[in-house]
């Protein structure tokens, strides 16, 4: 499965070159990414599940504080697992006091 592909920059007459950017990645579209790595009905389980503790705390209804964590974006996916897991441990020791959402 191939779901980046990276082309180098051309170079552009009527356009200021950039000198810091070396390449564009293409990324695949919503649809492409479904298609290649559809939802399994456990994952649309426990996604639900979230949605109806994060709701349940907004509306009042869950006495918990709801924090939302983690970095603005990605670009090292090892280090965003590793960041996953991390706050997997820390929401399992905080889940009476806290619902732990990590930001993606």
């Amino acid at each position: 499965m191939t779901l980046l592909a990276t082309t180098p920059v051309q170079a552009d007459t009527d356009v200021a070159p950039d000198r810091h950017v070396a390449s564009f990645t293409e990324l695949p579209t919503p649809a492409e990414l479904r298609a290649e790595m559809p939802l399994t009905g456990v994952s649309a389980a426990q996604v639900a599940a979230h949605r109806e503790q994060i709701r349940d705390v907004l509306t009042g209804a869950d006495e918990r504080l709801l924090a939302v964590v983690g970095p603005c974006s990605i670009h090292d996916q090892e280090a965003g697992l590793d960041d996953a897991r991390r706050l997997a441990d820390r929401r399992a020791e905080m889940q009476d006091d806290l619902l732990l959402v990590m930001r993606t």
